[in-house]
C-alpha cells in the first residue's frame, strides 16, 4: 500500500506525494533532470550523491531496469521524485521493476508529486535543500529540518563515492583489484589488458560509460581512488591521465586539485565534469554554484575552436568562473549557449583539456564523441590541443 509523503523545501514550499518504493525520511538538495529517458543511468550516476532527483518527464518506470544500464555499482540518489510511476514495465531488456530496484537499494521513490510545479519553482527560486518524509507529515517540522540540513556547498562528497582501492577496468567491467601502495612493477599492473594507450583514471565518482568509451578507443585503464597522490600516478608511467565526474562542491576537493597541479605538464590530462572543475582550479580559477544546475540531455554547447554546436548530456550544479582565470595560456574552448557559462578549456602550452558536459553521452546523442579523438591525439603527440 502506498504511503502518504510530503516534500518540504527550505523556503516553506510543500509538495504532497505518496511513496511507491520504500519509506522513511531523507534530507538533501532537490534537483531536476529534463531527459525523457535514462532514469536508471541517472539514479546510478555518482554525481547525484547527496541529491533528491526529480524527472520532468511525467511517466517513469515504464521500461523497468536491467543490469547493463547502470553507471556505478549502486543507486546514488537520496530519493527519486516522479509524477507517475508505471508499476508494470514493458521492455525485453527489463529484469526488475524500478520499485524493486529502489527498494533493494534502500532508496525511497515517490509519485503523485507535481514535478512540473517543482521544476518551475526551482528554476525561478534556485536549487534548494529539502526534506522528504513518509513518517513526519507536519509541514512546519519538515521545513525546519530542511533549513537545518547541510546542503552541498563546502561539502566533499567525492570521498563517499570514490573507489576504496585501485582496480583494472577490462572488457567492459570492473576487473581485479590492484595494490598501488609500496613498491610495484608498473608493467606487471598493465599486463593482461589490451590497447595502445595506458590511461590512469582518477575516480571522483566515475561513470561506467566513460570507462566503456575509453576502452573502446583502445585504452588500457587503471582506475585509482581520488586521493591517490601524483607520484603514484606517475610511477604507473601512463600515456595519459583522465579526471572523472563526481558529486558535491568542487572547491571542497582540494586534495584532487593539488594532485592535478602536480600532474600538469608531466602527463597529458583530460577531464570531464568535476574533472573539468578540478583542472579549472588547478589553473588558478574559482568555481561557483549555478542557480539550478544543468541536468538533462539537450544542452547546446559550442566548440569555440571549430564553431560547431553539439547537443550534450549534462549533470552538474557548479561551474568554473571563466573570469577568475588569469593565466594567459588558458583558452576557453566551449560555451553553453543557454546561459553563456564556461563548458570547456585547454592550455596553449600544456597538454591538458576538459569539458563540463558528458561526451560519453548516455543517455544522449554522440555529437561530442570527437573529444576522445582529441585525447588520443594529445597522447600521440604530447602537444596541447589548443596550440
Amino acid at each position: 500500500m502506498a504511503l502518504e509523503a510530503l516534500l518540504a523545501l527550505e523556503d516553506g514550499t510543500l509538495f504532497p506525494c505518496r511513496s511507491f518504493a520504500g519509506s522513511g525520511e531523507v534530507a538533501a538538495e532537490v534537483c531536476f533532470n529534463t531527459a525523457m529517458t535514462g532514469y536508471q543511468e541517472a539514479i546510478t550516476d555518482p554525481s547525484y550523491k547527496g541529491q533528491m532527483l526529480a524527472m520532468t518527464y511525467p511517466l517513469i518506470g515504464n521500461y523497468g531496469t536491467n543490469p547493463q544500464d547502470v553507471e556505478s555499482a549502486a543507486v546514488q540518489v537520496s530519493a527519486f521524485l516522479v509524477k507517475e510511476y508505471q508499476e508494470f514495465p514493458s521492455n525485453f531488456r527489463s529484469t526488475r521493476s524500478l520499485k524493486d530496484y529502489l527498494e533493494a537499494a534502500g532508496v525511497m521513490g515517490v509519485e503523485g508529486l507535481d514535478t512540473r510545479a517543482l521544476t518551475r519553482h526551482l528554476r525561478i527560486r534556485g536549487a534548494m535543500k529539502g526534506v522528504l518524509s513518509s513518517q513526519d507529515l507536519d509541514p512546519r517540522s519538515l521545513v525546519q529540518k530542511a533549513i537545518a540540513s547541510p546542503g552541498l556547498v563546502g561539502i566533499d562528497l567525492v570521498k563517499e563515492v570514490t573507489s576504496q582501492q585501485a582496480y583494472r577496468w577490462k572488457e567492459g567491467r570492473v576487473s581485479e583489484a590492484l595494490d598501488l601502495s609500496g613498491d610495484f612493477d608498473p608493467e606487471a599492473l598493465w599486463a593482461g589488458s589490451q590497447g595502445r594507450y595506458k590511461v590512469v583514471c582518477l575516480d571522483c565518482g566515475i561513470k561506467y560509460n566513460i570507462l566503456r568509451r575509453l576502452e573502446a578507443r583502445g585504452m588500457r585503464l587503471i582506475v585509482a581512488p581520488a586521493a591517490t597522490p601524483s607520484r603514484t600516478i606517475l610511477r604507473l608511467q601512463p600515456d595519459g591521465v583522465f579526471l572523472s565526474n563526481g558529486p558535491g562542491d568542487p572547491a571542497a576537493v582540494t586534495y584532487v586539485v593539488q594532485t592535478v597541479r602536480e600532474l600538469l605538464g608531466r602527463s597529458p590530462v583530460f577531464g570531464i565534469c568535476l574533472g573539468h572543475q578540478m583542472i579549472g582550479q588547478a589553473l588558478g580559477g574559482k568555481t561557483f554554484k549555478l542557480k539550478f544546475g544543468h541536468r538533462g540531455a539537450n544542452q547546446p554547447v559550442m566548440d569555440l575552436l571549430t564553431t560547431k554546436v553539439a547537443i550534450t548530456s549534462q549533470n552538474h550544479g557548479f561551474c568554473v568562473d571563466a573570469d577568475s582565470i588569469s593565466d594567459p595560456g588558458v583558452v576557453m574552448t566551449h560555451l553553453n549557449l543557454n546561459d553563456r557559462t564556461l563548458e570547456g578549456l585547454a592550455h596553449k602550452d600544456i597538454p591538458v583539456f576538459c569539458v563540463q558536459y558528458h561526451p560519453e553521452a548516455s543517455p544522449g546523442p554522440h555529437d561530442a564523441d570527437y573529444l576522445f579523438d582529441r585525447f588520443q591525439e594529445m597522447m600521440d603527440t604530447g602537444r596541447p590541443v589548443a596550440s
